[in-house]
């Protein structure tokens, strides 16, 4: 399918995990993307890799998704680079493991900052443009977290429910403009980040007993449900926050 030819799209946090694989799949169906991460050589290879590999435009931005210069940034460069955007993916996001207790104000205010304040900020930065072409599809990453309790991640959590909720809200204001906005909220999917903090032995009891699909979700699966909700295909799905977690919370 090529569902995105001619599109313009921005993915934050693109340089691995869901990020990239979501740059990928939209690259794979025809867009042009800007790829941005706070890493901006891990930017810049994962956007040399899938431009060769797929044959599209990709051109990658260093930026921190809390700080709004930056946010402001990634839209000039976007439309210097692409003319036009039509879909923001605000993918960018980072997640500790801490007991309540333990959680320092520091730890609070960074994943408050990334995970929820900067989806704020750069759908603010695009918004006022999308209003004046009255058009465009917002997609947040939210998360399962972001929908029922888990202990020792209580900051992620919040953050979390704050994107839903973010997302909703913004459905109201935006939806009149043509302005589309769902979020995705994936379940414990198999990147290196959320893999790398656990043991085999919880990674397989979480699997067995959690999860009824006896298996973790990739991040391909998760992509690709970003691409359906950015198509014409979801063209009537707005302020929806869609779980692609194995049936994980079907009990």
């Amino acid at each position: 399918m090529r569902r995105f030819e001619g599109k313009r799209v921005i993915v934050t946090g693109g340089a691995s995990g869901i990020g990239k694989a979501t740059v990928a799949r939209f690259a794979a169906e025809g867009a042009a993307v800007v790829l941005t991460d706070i890493d901006g050589a891990a930017a810049s290879a994962a956007a040399t890799q899938i431009a060769r590999e797929t044959g599209a435009t990709i051109h990658s931005f260093t930026a921190d998704v809390s700080v709004k210069a930056d946010d402001l940034a990634t839209r000039q460069f976007a439309l210097e680079k692409m003319g036009d955007i039509d879909i923001l993916v605000n993918n960018a996001g980072i997640f500790y493991e801490d007991r309540f207790e333990d959680i320092t104000e520091a730890r609070w205010d960074a994943i408050l900052a990334v995970d929820l304040k900067g989806s704020f900020l750069m759908s603010q930065a695009v918004v006022p443009y999308f209003k004046g072409k009255r058009s465009g599809v917002i997609i947040n990453m939210a998360s399962t977290n972001g929908l029922v309790g888990e202990r020792n991640y209580s900051h992620y959590n919040a953050a979390k429910a704050g994107v839903v909720l973010l997302t909703k809200t913004l459905a109201l204001e935006l939806g009149p403009f043509n302005i589309r906005v769902n979020c995705v909220c994936p379940g414990y999917i198999a990147t290196d980040s959320a893999v790398g903090i656990n043991t085999p032995e919880f990674i397989k009891d979480y699997i067995e007993h959690k999860i009824p699909l006896r298996r973790l979700g990739k991040a391909e699966e998760v992509a690709s449900v970003i691409a359906f909700l950015a198509s014409d295909d979801a063209s009537f799905v707005h302020g929806d926050a869609i779980v692609i977690d194995g049936g994980q919370l079907a009990e």
